[in-house]
C-alpha cells in the first residue's frame, strides 16, 4: 500500500505528512523519533491501515516539513503545539496516538495534558521525556546555552549518491537494516548542486536547556487515562533502563507493557511483530 502525501498548514509553518488507509476509518496520528521522519512508519502503517486512517507527520525541521523560524529552537515541549495543530488541521477531535522515541515522549505528555483527545496511546521505545537529576540542572543549562551561543549555520555534508548517505546513517545506527535505513534516508535528503544533503535543521542537534526531574515525569504520566500500550526493545536500550521504565509504567493507570526482541527502531526492525502486538492490544488479548 503506497502512502499519500499531505501538507498541513499550521499558523507558524507547514508540516508534511504521509497517509494510509480509508479516511472513513478511525483516525491514528503517528509521530516519529529524533532525526527520523514520517517514513519511519512505512513498514508498520500499511498493516495498521486495516483498522485506522493513519497519518504520519514529519516533525518540524525533519523530512519534508518546514524548519522552525530563525530565533526559535527545538525543545521537546514545543512539539506538543505542532501535534495539537496537526490534529486541528486534519479536523480530528479524538484519535489514537502512536509515537516512537521523541514522538513517544511528546505523545505521552500530550495524552496527559489532553486526555479527552486521545482514544488510545501506542508507544514504541518511549514513555515520557528524558529526565535530569536536580543537582545537574545548572551544568545542563550551561552546556545547552554554550551550544546555542556558539551555534553558527554550517554547510551540511554533501553526499555524491543516495547509497553514500545510507552508509552514513548505518554508521550512526548500525543495528538498522539497509532497507530500513533507505526508507528514512530517502525522505530525509534534499538535492543540492553537487549531490544530496540532509534536509533536517542543524539546530536539532542542540541540547534542550531544561529537563524534568524523574519525579516530575511521574507526575505528568499519572495524567494519562487512555488505554495504552508500551513496546520496549529486549535487550533494553541503554538510555531506557528497565528499572526506570518499570517505575514510569507503574504511573499509568491503564498500560500494557510488552518487550520484543530487537533494537530501538522496533517498528522498522520487525513491523509484523509490532503490528501483531498492536492487534493483540486492540483485541484485548494478553
Amino acid at each position: 500500500m503506497s502512502p499519500r502525501e499531505l501538507s498541513l498548514r499550521l499558523p507558524h509553518l507547514e508540516l508534511a505528512a504521509l497517509a494510509w488507509g480509508d479516511p472513513a476509518l478511525p483516525p491514528l496520528l503517528a509521530v516519529h523519533g529524533w532525526l527520523d521522519n514520517a517514513a519511519s512508519f512505512t513498514a508498520l502503517a500499511p498493516q495498521l491501515a486495516q483498522h485506522f486512517h493513519v497519518v504520519a507527520l514529519d516533525w518540524p525541521g525533519h523530512g519534508r516539513s518546514q524548519h522552525r523560524p530563525p530565533g526559535s529552537w527545538y525543545h521537546y515541549v514545543d512539539y506538543g503545539d505542532e501535534l495539537f495543530g496537526a490534529a486541528a488541521a486534519l479536523g480530528w477531535e479524538r484519535f489514537t496516538l502512536l509515537g516512537h522515541s521523541l514522538g513517544g515522549a511528546v505523545a505521552s505528555v500530550f495524552a496527559a495534558v489532553h486526555p479527552q483527545r486521545v482514544e488510545r496511546l501506542l508507544l514504541i521505545e518511549a514513555l515520557g521525556p528524558l529526565s535530569g537529576a536536580p543537582e545537574k540542572a545548572l551544568d545542563h543549562l550551561r552546556s545547552a546555552y554554550t551550544q546555542r551561543e556558539a551555534f553558527r549555520e554550517k554547510s551540511l555534508r554533501v553526499f555524491a549518491s543516495l547509497d553514500e548517505a545510507i552508509d552514513a546513517r548505518l554508521t550512526a545506527n548500525d543495528y538498522l537494516s539497509r532497507a530500513a535505513a533507505r526508507q528514512l534516508v530517502e525522505r530525509g535528503l534534499r538535492r543540492v548542486p553537487d549531490g544530496w544533503s540532509w534536509s533536517s535543521d542543524p539546530r536539532l542537534t542542540l541540547a534542550s536547556p531544561l529537563r524534568f526531574t524523574e519525579v516530575q515525569v511521574h507526575a505528568a504520566l499519572r495524567g494519562i487515562v487512555a488505554p495504552s500500550l508500551l513496546l520496549l526493545a529486549d535487550p533494553a536500550t541503554s538510555y531506557l533502563p528497565r528499572e526506570v521504565m518499570d517505575a514510569r509504567a507503574a504511573c499509568v493507570a491503564d498500560l500494557r507493557v510488552q518487550r520484543l526482541p530487537g533494537h530501538h527502531h522496533l517498528h522498522l526492525d520487525d513491523a509484523a511483530r509490532v503490528a501483531a502486538a498492536i492487534e493483540g492490544f486492540l483485541q484485548g488479548r494478553t
